[in-house]
Formats: structure tokens, C-alpha cells, sequence
């Protein structure tokens, strides 16, 4: 399950782990925060702690295309 939300700056996407119960341990809600020049992804961990990964656009190009790629080192033509 995700929801999105419109801000005054931002677009959140929050992806919400779920499960049947039993099956496996749940992960903590994962918050995607987008923004002009960069993509912030947060997640919370057993203790609280808020762990925070800033991409710049470009990476996020990069990562869009590694996830349909095969092994293998590259370069995006700009």
C-alpha cells in the first residue's frame, strides 16, 4: 500500500509494508520526498531513528535505468 501527498514544496510518497500475519517480519513505513533538484528517501528504524538518503536527480536517472539493466558498468548519454 502507498499513499501520496501534494505539499507546498513537495510531493510525499509513503510506501507502507504489509503482510499477512505470520509471514514475515514487517519493515517500517518508507517515506519518499521529492522535490525540484532531489529525492529524499527516510526510514525509521526499531529505535526511532530517522535514517535519510538525499539523491540528486541525475542519480535518480541513474538508479531509474540501472533497475532495468543487466550486470554491467555504465554510462547515461546526456
Amino acid at each position: 500500500m502507498f499513499t501520496i501527498e501534494h505539499e507546498f514544496d513537495a510531493t510525499v510518497i509513503t510506501l507502507i509494508d504489509e503482510a499477512e500475519p505470520g509471514e514475515r517480519p514487517l519493515m517500517d513505513d518508507v517515506t519518499i520526498l521529492t522535490f525540484d533538484d532531489r529525492i529524499v528517501v527516510e526510514q525509521a528504524d526499531e529505535d526511532g531513528a530517522v535514517a535519510r538518503i538525499t539523491l540528486s536527480l541525475v542519480q535518480v536517472e541513474e538508479l531509474r535505468a540501472a533497475l532495468n539493466l543487466p550486470e554491467g558498468n555504465y554510462r547515461l548519454d546526456r
